[in-house]
Parts: C-alpha cells; structure tokens; sequence
C-alpha cells in the first residue's frame, strides 16, 4: 500500500475533482487478512448511493501480508492510516481493537472477528518502553564550553593535602564488635509474598479496560455483540464500556445458516462420492493450536497417517488454516510443509472463500480452540479437537467451556475407529448452537440499522441482505502418490476394495471391512499416479493411472496414452486414464483395452481399475467381465461398472 495521500475523493481538493460529493463517508478500518474478512461479510450493508466507502490499514498488526491484494480487490478507494486520521468521516467499521482508534476522527462501529471475545492479549503497549525510554535528551552527548578545559588550580595540591588527621588509623572502641542481632535473620527473611513471581494474566481481548478504554473513555462508540452472554461479560470486566454495547446477532455464522440447503452441492464441489465421508481438519494461528509446534507438536506426524489409515474412497481430507498461518508464515512456505499430504488427496482450502462451505460439508472436524471449529459445533457438526489448550482463554468463555468439554482425538490409538465412534455417536454440544448468536438470521437487519442510525441516514426500503456464499471451484481429490489397494473378492464379478495413500505400513482390513465374508483372502497390489515423485514406485507399480480430458494433445487419446505408458513400463501389468467423472480406458499387458462406466457419483474410475485388475488376476477374462459388468465395493457404498471394448479387439484376446 503506498504512502503518498490520496487527493480523491478525500484531500484538500476533493471537492474539485469527485464525481458524487453529497454522501456520507464510511470508513474501513482493516487490521489484517482475518479482521478484513468480517468487514467483507457486511459489507453489502452499506450498498448506498448515499454512501461512499474508504479503506485504510491500521498497521498495527505482524500480519501485513495479503492486505494490500485483499484492498485492491475491494476496489475502493484506500487512505494510507496517517491521512485516514486525519480525515473527517461519519462512521469507522472496525473488526479489531489494534491501532489508534480512538483518534479517528468520526462515530467507530467495532464488531468481532471470530466468535465473540474469548482469548487473552496482552495489549500493544505491554512492555513497550516509554516513548523517552533510551532515548537521548538535546544535551546528551554534548559538551558544554568548558569541556575539558583545565581550572586554574588544577592539579594543584591543598595545603592539607596528604596530612593525617590525629584519629587517622585508630579503631574505635567497638570496632570489628558484632552487635546482638549481627547475622540473625528477621522471620521473613527471604519468604516470597504471594503474588511474588505471578505473572498478571493478560487481559481477555475485547472485554478488558485495556483494550476498550482511552483515558478512562470507551474507544468505541458501537460495540458489536452476537449474544447477551458476552455483555454479562463486558458488564463485569468493563462497567464503563458496557453502554456501547449492541446486540446485533452474527453474520459470519447466519451466512452459513443461509446456505445448508446446499451442502450437497458443496459437497459434489469438494468432489466427494456416494458413500465418502469429508473429514476437514481446522487450526488456529499461535504455538499452541493444531498447526503449532508449542505443544505436542502432532500435525508433522498425523498427516502421513490420515492419508495412510484413512481408506482414500470412503474419506475424503480438507485443511482449512487461519489466515495468519498462511500470510505469517508465507503461501509457498505452508504448501511445502503440506505437499506430501496433498498428494495424499488432502485438499488446501482457500482461507477466505471456501472455509465455511467445508464446515457445511464435512462429516466431521479435527480441530482445536480456534473460532472456525467453535462454529463447526454450532453447526452441529461431529467435532474431535486434536489440540485443546485452556492458557489463552477468557476461564469464562463459552469456547473455554467448549474445549473442556469437547472429545478429543488419541494420537496414540488407530485414527479410523476413533472417527466412525465420533460420528456414529455425536451428540451435539448445546453450547456452540445456544451461545454463537441470540439473533440467528436477523444480524443483517440489526447491523443495517446500526450503521444508518449512526451514519444518520434512514435505511433504504429494500430488505437488509448478506451475499450468499459462493459455490466454490470444483476441486477433485488427486492422488499423485502410490497407493496400497486392498481387495477381497465377494463374486467372480463383484470385489471390495480399500486404497491407502502412501501407508507406512501395510494396511489391514478393519472390522466390518469383511462384507461378511472374511473367510475371503485379502490381495494387494500397488497402484500409482504417473506424476508421483518416487519414479522408481511407479515403475514397480501394478497399476498405472492418470486424470485428464479426453483429447488432451498433450497426452494424446487415452487408448494411445495406455499403450505408451504400458510401453515404458514393462513390469506394470494395466494403464488406467481416467476421462471424466465415472469413466475411465484401460489397457492390459495383453493388449485389450476397455471402457469402464459408472454413475458420475460413484468412486474414483482410478479404483474401479484396480478391481477389474483384481478380477482379472483372479482368472477372470475381459470377455466375461465384458459381458457381467463389474461390482465394486467401498465401505458405505456399492458401484455397478459397465465393461465395454473400447476398440475393435482379436477374440482370442478378449479369452
């Protein structure tokens, strides 16, 4: 963001060069990516021919990056915070308490950035030095004219210079005499008070004079709550600020109650199939969340595990990290640390757009104390918390109580069980659905006539309305790795199968994998993705695949790409391209090439190449398989594939 003040529609001149002069300023008063999020979500409320918007960045926080991109992509008009200071404007929005608000220079609106106010922060003046502290006065330094400059009786000595005084030498009578108390120690010689050594807690953020009170005087003029629990609160720990309260509802979370009806559409968009559950693992920023390394430091090792217990057709894995791990620690730098994990299949989210609709979708969160899982357990959603610390949070908190309260993941016990437990069981938690809003489905309304009531305007005729959330990209699991695939024939024709991403060891069947037959040997053989890494596992694999379109001139008809892939690699026994959602052409090491089918619903054409392969290395021929279709079967669902020739084959190939 440049430094230089903008001249329109604000400045000195303003008025000579804009367009629409007559309307009431508001301004945004941005911390970082995450405070700007909340400002976004209500920002459809100040739509207003009425009303022009203006962005500044406080400064205050680390986490400048990505706030520059976030404003431009605003698009309006952005004030460096010097000027904003220095602006006139009829009402400030705030999502943060950082920064010097109490000088902007009109009415300050502050809402919260995440389920109300539950963590402690030290202020920003918290050990801070004085602004003199170290630092030289005018004179320091200098040297006054007579700086070593030699006195007239410098160096010279007095008349009495080197005599001894009569007494010079002699002990007095109780010289050297220790007096009756001399050593003893007085009875609380050495004992601690009993706050010596305590540390002051820091003070809860947003309910704590500390950050709501300037010279005694409340910062804001508006101070935005979602449910009577937090003025309780703010009543107890702030008296002085608790007439600014308004109880306005929450509008993050009543976007995401908009938008249930259309979980299945999200969940499609995440590229989940019939029978798959989504798992969405969610951290919060500092040491001791899911993703810090300040406890237990679980993440570096679970993850390998989730995509290696997990059975890649029944779970599909999301990842949504707060904005402050993405812009903290850089974009590139948290894609590195989760690479292997994503071409485990885990999908990345985008921290902005896409990670409400993950909560709607998913099965079940693994998360920790951070906003995005309370609402997670709002939504009624099975919640394990992989990091539940208690330092950090206000004792009284509805969260504090969520996190003593909420079941927590064993690290050291088998990942699968304990998630079919957590959903199979889950009751939902009457806190996070009691306590998130006392307004569910009215913030836009209530914060529509805050800001008209402060802004002095009446509100427009047509109804207060927050954007719908968007239907994100479609963003399909891809396992560019080598997966483990385990399967068990039910029928010449019919075959259960398990895939394990890269498993650090061999998988084994769970119970109730069996499909009632466990008398049934279990095969296993190895498929891998053409982009994997590990050249070498790719050349041992069983099974060779690949996503594309069809018709890609880079890689030339799927039929052409199988045999030039079965070419290269003499050991591997079938080449799978996967075309489209549900159909996929195989080619065998005999020569037959196929075309499976199925509803674009079902499992990845990847696995269902991995059963015909089953099938065929049980004793099966294509021309049977040709003629009974092929069964395939995951934990929770049951695909029906058509075998078709996909091109003009000799018979004695066919068998």
């Amino acid at each position: 963001m440049s430094d230089a003040w903008i001249r329109v529609p604000v400045g000195a001149e303003a008025g000579r060069w804009d367009t629409r002069g007559s309307v009431r300023r508001v301004l945004l008063v941005v911390h970082n990516v995450t405070s700007a999020t909340r400002l976004l979500d209500v920002l459809p409320l100040l739509r207003d021919w009425r009303v022009q918007l203006l962005a500044t960045c406080t400064g205050s926080s680390p986490f400048q990056a990505g706030v520059p991109e976030l404003l431009a992509e605003v698009g309006v008009p952005v004030l460096p915070w010097t000027q904003a200071l220095r602006t006139r404007v009829d009402l400030a929005v705030s999502a943060s308490f950082g920064g010097q608000l109490h000088e902007i220079c009109g009415k300050l609106a502050v809402l919260s950035h995440g389920v109300g106010y539950n963590k402690t922060l030290a202020t920003p003046d918290a050990g801070r030095r004085t602004p003199d502290a170290g630092r030289r006065t005018p004179d320091a330094g200098r040297r006054t004219p007579d700086a070593g400059r030699r006195t007239p009786d410098a160096g010279r000595r007095t008349p009495d210079a080197g005599r001894r005084t009569p007494d010079a030498g002699r002990r007095t009578p109780d010289a050297g005499r220790r007096t009756p108390d001399a050593g003893r120690r007085t009875p609380d010689a050495g004992r601690r008070t009993p706050d010596a050594g305590r540390r002051t807690p820091d003070p809860v953020f947003g309910m704590s004079d500390a950050w709501l009170l300037v010279d005694g005087k409340p910062v804001a003029d508006a101070m935005v709550l979602s449910h009577p629990e937090q003025l309780t609160r703010l009543r107890a720990a702030c008296p002085d600020a608790a007439h600014t309260a308004v109880l306005a509802g929450d509008p993050c979370f009543d976007r995401m109650l908009d938008a249930r009806p259309y979980r299945d559409r999200y969940r499609r968009a995440l590229g989940l199939r019939d029978g798959q559950r989504l798992v969405v693992l969610n951290s919060t920023w500092n040491p001791a969340s899911l993703f810090g390394d300040g406890g237990d430091d679980l993440l570096p090792s679970l993850l390998p595990r989730l995509t290696g217990e997990l059975p890649a057709d029944d779970y599909r894995l999301a990842a949504v990290l707060h904005p402050n791990i993405w812009h903290g620690h850089g974009p590139g730098q948290v894609r590195a640390w989760l690479e292997r994990a994503c071409r485990g299949g885990l999908a990345l989210l985008d921290p902005l757009t896409d990670w409400r609709q993950a909560l709607l979708a998913a099965d079940l969160v693994l998360g920790d104390h951070g906003s995005v899982t309370y609402y997670a357990a709002a939504l009624g959603t099975p919640v394990l918390l992989g990091a539940a610390p208690l330092d950090g949070l206000d004792p009284a908190s509805p969260v504090a109580d969520f996190v003593r309260t909420a079941p927590r993941l064993d690290p050291l016990r088998p990942l699968r069980p304990q998630f079919e437990t957590a959903i199979a069981t889950h009751r939902p938690h009457p806190g996070p659905a009691a306590l998130t809003t006392s307004a569910p489905g009215k913030s836009a309304a209530l914060l529509r006539t805050l800001f008209h009531d402060l802004l002095g305007l009446t509100e427009p005729d047509a109804p207060a309305l927050l954007d719908p959330l968007p239907l994100p990209a479609y963003d399909p699991p891809h396992h560019t790795t080598v997966l483990r695939v385990l399967t068990r024939l039910l029928g010449p024709y019919e075959v259960a199968l398990r895939r394990y991403a890269e498993p650090s060891y061999e998988p084994e069947e769970a119970e109730g994998d069996t499909e009632g037959r466990g008398d049934v040997p279990v095969q296993a053989h190895t498929a891998a993705h053409e982009d994997t890494a590990d050249r070498a596992a790719v050349a041992a694999a069983d099974v060779i695949f690949r996503h594309g379109p069809d018709g890609d001139p880079r890689l030339g008809p799927p039929a052409a790409w199988c045999a030039e892939v079965l070419a290269r690699h003499p050991h591997s026994a079938l080449a799978c391209y996967v075309s489209a959602p549900g159909t996929c052409t195989v080619r065998t090491r005999t020569g037959v090439t196929l075309t499976l089918t199925a509803d674009a619903a079902a499992t990845d054409p990847a696995a269902h190449a991995s059963a015909l392969f089953a099938c065929l290395s049980a004793g099966a021929t294509p021309r049977s398989l040709i003629a009974n279709g092929l069964t395939v079967r995951t934990a929770r669902a049951r695909h029906r594939v058509t075998v078709a020739p996909a091109g003009p084959a000799a018979d004695g190939a066919l068998g």
